[in-house]
Parts: C-alpha cells; structure tokens; sequence
C-alpha cells in the first residue's frame, strides 16, 4: 500500500468544497502547521510568558512592546491565532487518519493470497527447491516452519497448485495509526486545557475582567467563574493563618475570579535554604474545607508535590511576605537637624512621611517585601556595586578560569552567611515618582568593618547600589548621622575649619593660618552642599560631596596642577572633618575621640558615605528596629481535564513509534506445484522496508527451508549473490 501526500478526494460536491477537503487533509498542509506550532512554541519557550506589560516595554522599548503585544506573543500558548492553528491541526490529521486508515486496516488483514508463480518469480529475495516425495507433504512441512518462525499463514490450492502465504509483523501498520491519532488525542487535550473554553465563556456569557484593585467579595458575577468552570489555571495568595476561597486568572487585559468548590487555610508555611542562600524547601502546611459538607482535610503542599481535591490540583508555587508589620527609626539625611521619629508600617500597605522631618514634601513609603533571612557574600567590599559605581577589578586569568575547566565548580565564593532581616521599600513623592530601598537591619561585615547598607535604585531592572554607613561603636549610625547634621551647620563648619589651621599652623604664622582656615571652610562648604553655584545633583539637591570638589577643581584649578591639588584639598578636609566630628560628639555629650587607626578608618568610611548620600535621593533613612513576620504562599490552582487525554495521546504516541521503529512487516509465500521428479517450490520474501537485517533474516529463512526440506535452492537470488541456475525463459507474470 501507498502512501501519498495528496489529501482526501471527494467525487461529489461543490469545487471549493472539495478543494478545502483536500487541502486540509493533505500531508504537505499538516506538516506546515506543525512547523507553525513549532516556531511558535520556540518564541513561547524563549520569551518570558505572561509577565506585567511595563516589563516588556523596559525590555523592548514602547514600539516593538506594542507590536509584540497585537500579535500575542506575551501569551502565546493561550493567542486565539495559537489555538486557532492547534484546531486545523486537529481537523487535518483527522481527515488524514480517516482517508488512510482503512487502507491500512485492509491492508494489514490481507493475506496477498492472489500472486502467481511469475510474480513469485520476479522478486529479488527469492529461491527455488525440488524435492521428491508428494505435494501434500511438503505443504504441511513448510506449515509448520512458518509457524516455528512467527509467521501466520493461509494455504490456497489454485490451477494444480498450492500456495502458502505467511505474514509476520503486519501491526506496524498499526503503529502510523496509533501515531496520527495520537497527535489529534494530544492537541484535543491543550485545547480542553487551553484558554479556549474560558474565552467560549467570555463570548457566550458576557464574562469580562475586572481591571484595578478591588475587594473580591465585592466583584460583580459577569467577573467570576463559575464552581463548576471545567477548566482553569489561576493563582492564589494565602497569608498565615488566613484563607481564600477563589483563584486569580489572569488575563491581557484583567483577571477573572475564578469561585472554587472548597477554602485553602494556611496554617504554616516552611522555608529552608542551603548554605549558599537558594532555598531548599518550600513547603506549606494548609487544610482544605469542603464548601459543601464542611469537612476539614489537612494536607502538606511542596513543590511538584501537589495535593488534589475535587479535581483541582493545587501546587507551590512561590512563597511572599504576607503583611509583615516594622518597627522603624527615621532619621533625617537632609539639615541640621539630628532629631528622629518613629515610624511603622505594614509590608503591602502605605505610609505618609511626617512634614515636620526637614525635606519631606508630601512623599509616601509603600512597603514592598521584607525578608528574614538574606544569605549573601558581601566580604569584599569592591564586589559589590555602591552609589559610587564602584565594583571589583578581575584580572584577564580569573575571568577565563570562570568560564573553563570543570562545568561543577562557580566562580562564586563560598563563605556564604546569614547577614540578617532587611526591608524593601519606595518613596513616592507628590509627582508620582518613586525611589526604591532595600536596607539591611544589622550591621554587616565589609572588609572587616561594620556598616549599614542602605540600597537605591530608581528602575525597578537595576540592581540596587549601595550606602555603605559605618557603625559606631554602639553598633548604630547615630555617630554617622550626627556628623552629617555638623557639615549642614555653616557655624560649626567655621569651628572645625578654626580648629584644624590651629592645629596645623603655629600661631606665630598667623597669616598662613588664616588662609588655611579661610581654605578649610571653602572645602567643608563645597563637601556640605551649601555651595548653590556647583550646580544639583540627579536628585535636586544642591551639589555636594566629592563631585563637588571635584568640580570646583576643573573649574579653578590649570589642569597641571589638579593632581597636586586635589590631593591638598583631601587632605584638607580629612583633617577638617576631624574637628568636625569633635564638635558633634561635644555636641551630643560624648567625650572627644583620640587618633587611632580604627577612628581615621571610621572618618575616611564617614566622608565616604556622606559623599555617597547625596545621590541616596531619599529624606529620610529608614532604620529597621523591630518587626513581626508574616509569610504567605503563592498557590497554583488548576483544574486540567485534558491531562489525562494527553496522557492517553502521549501512551499512544509511544506504542505508534515503537511499532513503527521496532516492528517490521514481512511477508512470505511458497509455490509449490507437482513435477515429474517430484514438487518444485519457488519461495519469495518482502519486507516495507529493506535492512540489512531483512538481508539477513531472508538468509536466514531460506536455509531454514532448505534445511527442513533436506534440499539445496537450486535457482536463487538477493544476498546470496547471482542466480545458481539459468532463468525460465517467459514472462515474470505468467503462470507456470
């Protein structure tokens, strides 16, 4: 039987009709569509599916965002156009499977009993014998050796003759079957577990999603899914010891409510991370309650260990913070102020700034995450990017040895350590504009000294970029802060400028003296911010810091001479915010510091940092003192009826292959008609598909016949080599 690429043909009809019939059964129109689901499944595979619409415009731009978004590539697998292509696929291999089928039945039933001796005669594997002895008997002995070598046989008798035709192997027939079908039973299977029946719903129902944030008892029932929706895969958010009753299904352009049959309450939910900070086990301790008999069953959900009940699966999928409530500090990082406030917040919610903190205009925190535990590497200080832009060098060698040798080491070091609970947050001003922080509660080990981290980020793609404030030996910032609060009093700037050409200059040079002061308060001026002509940083403050000494050089200084200068003018504020720290520890009635190494380190870390705090963009630091966890899970429901036909597809593709690859069709015929001498019997052999395994067993069988019949063939071809004995002169055909 022959198998063609050409479709159905219909013999009646209109013409259209008849041409759409054979074109969508047609091997060439399947096997295109196929190459379409392919494509599309590589771009489904490569972009990130269903993430929020701002992240594809960071990624892509607002032009090719919107492109992409008309042609559904952000949900592909759910795209009207995708399932669209999964329903012509399932119509075109169904017409297939119904237009070569039968045949295949057919042909897998015959017995091919209506050759002739010629015809025999004519195949490449072929061997003839004489033996002596009667018809009959040499009949029932090729009968049995048939049977010994697996083959099912008939027997014929026809003009004076008998034939034997044996077959072995005619299910692999059965095997292209069980394939075709198996791709129509597997795409009916995505389509029952696709989005096509809750936009069916939509459609014939009016269902619409609701946009915005709103409570979901509230949502009206033209947003919510009935108990009863047969399939879905929605999501919900479970904080600790609370529960939910609904699943989110979220759409383009919304999301539905899907209503579900029973309540998810989350009793505990169980973290635990390896060594070097990935978590190891998400686990949730929940007890479902039935809507309908009110029965409580506890259950355990892990990651790809789901817990099912009345047909909807639920599954880990994340875990967040579930409303954590902090217990805060604000200290002021703008004016001369040192005076703090309490300030609390619940992660999820919002919280207005007090305006009587100097700065505040108006902006609001909103709490994003908190997080307990946070295993890092920040040992190296140069590893990690701050505000400065600083980050480590590598040698050409270590990036190399990142990349070669053995696929199991990481070029990541491994003293990995629990740094502690930290807290993430924006500040929102009146415009709409927003800054986000990540500060860390404890101090952290940073080249073997302690310091606050305090991280920015204006875009939510960049990472954070650290103020690194130095501890002092409290282990607070209330040391840093008050020096920061001295450089933004003009009067205490002066003092400190007095103090240090005091100390550098003996009283006798009081000229040189006075110059030196004069120079000293230029550079606190300038390092303070309080010079309105160096312009404002990004964040609208005047400019301050190292960028504006470093400016006022460019602007003042011959470019040979800025080196030298540039370092007078450090040295000079070193020495300078010396007796500025002196004078706010006076002020806050602590006893002056001598000079040691740990102090120049804590200074050198203090200037450091106050320079970095005008690009911190915030007025205020948020100072983590106290908080109550709260943890939630992320749950994945689902209701997949089409599981189980893929399932049955996926059974049948594999038994179709495997009858395809691994089973081989052979057929095998003996003619034997009565001679003068005895019976003369001509066998021939065929097989689909010629291997050398089919050379081999032809070999093989035509011994076993010559043995069983105690006679050598006596005209034979195929692997053998030439004939053994001279053609019958007459056509292949006729009957002998």
């Amino acid at each position: 039987m022959s198998v063609t690429t050409s479709g159905l043909q219909l013999k009646s009809g209109q013409r259209v009709v008849r041409r759409t019939v054979e074109l969508l059964s047609s091997m060439r129109f399947a096997i295109a569509l196929l190459v379409i689901l392919a494509i599309a499944s590589i771009i489904g595979t490569v972009l990130t599916q269903d993430d929020p619409y701002p992240n594809y415009v960071n990624q892509f731009g607002p032009f090719w965002a919107d492109i992409f978004r008309s042609l559904s590539l952000y949900n592909v697998y759910s795209a009207w156009w995708f399932m669209l292509i999964l329903s012509f696929l399932v119509v075109s291999v169904s017409l297939c499977v119904i237009r070569n089928a039968p045949k295949m039945l057919a042909d897998m039933k015959s017995w091919k009993d209506k050759v002739r001796e010629g015809s025999l005669r004519a195949f490449h594997h072929k061997g003839e014998f004489a033996v002596s002895g009667t018809r009959a008997d040499a009949t029932a002995l090729l009968a049995r050796l048939s049977g010994k070598l697996g083959y099912r046989f008939v027997t014929r008798e026809s003009e004076g003759a008998t034939l034997i035709a044996a077959k072995r192997g005619a299910l692999t027939k059965i095997g292209y079957i069980f394939a075709h079908v198996a791709f129509v039973v597997i795409c009916i299977g995505g389509l029952l577990d696709s989005n096509l029946p809750i936009k069916l719903q939509m459609l014939l129902f009016d269902k619409t999603p609701v946009r915005g944030n709103t409570v979901i008892n509230d949502i009206a029932a033209e947003h919510r899914l009935s108990q009863t929706n047969p399939t879905f895969r929605g999501y919900a958010w479970v904080p600790e010891g609370q529960y939910v009753s609904t699943a989110i299904l979220n759409q383009q352009d919304g999301s539905l409510i899907q209503d579900l049959p029973f309540s998810i309450e989350l009793k505990k939910f169980i973290v635990d991370y390896y060594s070097t900070g990935m978590p190891k086990l998400f686990a949730s301790d929940i007890v479902v309650i039935d809507h309908k008999t009110g029965e409580r069953i506890p259950a355990r959900v892990e990651v790809n260990k789901p817990f099912t009940y009345d047909g909807v699966s639920i599954y880990q999928s994340s875990f967040q913070d579930g409303g954590s409530q902090m217990q805060m500090t604000a200290y002021p990082m703008v004016g001369g102020t040192t005076k703090t406030m309490p300030f609390s917040g619940t992660i999820g919610n919002s919280a207005p700034l007090s305006p009587t903190m100097p700065g505040v205009n108006g902006q609001t925190v909103e709490f994003a995450d908190f997080r307990a535990i946070n295993v890092e590497n920040i040992s190296d200080g140069s590893g990690m990017n701050d505000v400065r832009g600083v980050s480590a060098h590598r040698t050409l060698k270590e990036a190399f040895d990142e990349r070669l040798g053995s696929g199991a080491k990481t070029s990541k070091p491994l003293d990995l350590h629990n740094v502690g609970p930290s807290v993430q947050y924006k500040v929102r001003g009146k415009d709409g504009q927003a800054r986000e922080y990540n500060n860390y509660m404890l101090p952290v080990d940073v080249a073997g000294e302690r310091m606050f981290l305090a991280g920015m980020r204006v875009n939510p793609d960049d990472p954070f970029r650290y103020l690194r404030i130095p501890a002092d030996s409290g282990g607070t910032v209330n040391e840093w802060m008050n020096l920061r609060a001295a450089f933004e009093d003009p009067a205490l700037r002066a003092e400190a400028a007095r103090r240090f050409a005091a100390r550098s200059v003996p009283e006798a040079n009081r000229d040189l003296q006075e110059h030196l002061q004069e120079s000293a308060v230029r550079v606190l001026t300038l390092f303070a911010g309080a010079d309105s002509s160096m312009g404002q940083t990004s964040t609208g403050q005047d400019m301050g810091g190292f960028q504006a000494v470093a400016g006022f050089i460019d602007r003042s200084v011959p470019k040979p001479e800025q080196e030298k200068a540039a370092g007078l003018l450090l040295r000079m504020l070193e020495g300078a915010t010396w007796d500025l720290w002196q004078l706010s520890r006076a002020q806050a009635g602590e006893a002056p510091e001598t000079p040691t190494a740990d102090n120049s380190r804590f200074l050198q870390s203090a200037i450091n940092a106050i320079s970095d705090s005008f690009l911190y963009g915030s007025p205020v630091y948020l100072q983590l003192d106290s908080f109550k966890q709260v943890q939630a899970s992320v749950f994945q429901l689902t209701r997949a009826p089409g599981k189980k036909v893929v399932y049955l597809g996926s059974l049948l593709l594999v038994l179709g292959i495997f009858s395809m690859f691994y089973v081989r069709e052979r057929r095998l015929w003996f003619w034997l008609r009565d001679t003068d001498r005895g019976v003369n019997i001509v066998m021939a052999m065929s097989s689909a598909r010629k291997t050398l395994d089919f050379e081999k067993e032809f070999v093989q069988t035509r011994d076993a016949v010559g043995a069983a019949l105690g006679a050598k063939p006596t005209d034979a071809s195929g692997p053998a080599g030439a004939s053994t004995a001279p053609q019958p002169s007459g056509s292949p055909d006729s009957t002998r």
